[in-house]
């Protein structure tokens, strides 16, 4: 499976691409914002998008919308990695299409298991 994850701090996208890698033997694509993983999206068709919640120009719910607006892009699922996990926020982001929410900070030994379980859970 491939995954494209988009946060704008450095060290975490190290971390894990790194644990997605290393731990989750998932193929994977990076990229520091919201724009940039549109066009990463396009180029790469990932099978899930792991997505920051707050970056800077476009946020991670904006990068959603611009997502589900693109015919080639919009059945992408995607999960959120944020540490803005109050039960209204979690919901805000269900209810506009993302298939789950991951807490940071996470644990990199976990993070494959908890991506893969939500991806399993939205594919029914």
């Amino acid at each position: 499976m491939k995954v494209l994850l988009v946060d704008d701090e450095d060290d975490i996208r190290k971390i894990a691409e790194l644990s997605l890698r290393a731990v989750g033997k998932f193929e994977t694509c990076v990229a520091s914002g919201g724009r940039e993983g549109i066009e990463v999206a396009r180029a790469e068709a990932p099978d899930l998008i792991l997505m920051d919640m707050m970056m800077p120009e476009i946020d991670g719910l904006g990068t959603l919308a611009e997502l589900r607006q693109d015919p080639e892009l919009a059945e992408i699922p995607v999960i959120f990695m944020t540490a803005k996990v109050q039960k209204s926020e979690v919901e805000l982001y269900l209810s506009k299409g993302a298939i789950g929410v991951i807490k940071k900070p996470f644990d990199p030994m976990l993070l494959s298991e908890e991506v893969r379980r939500l991806f399993a859970e939205a594919q029914g």
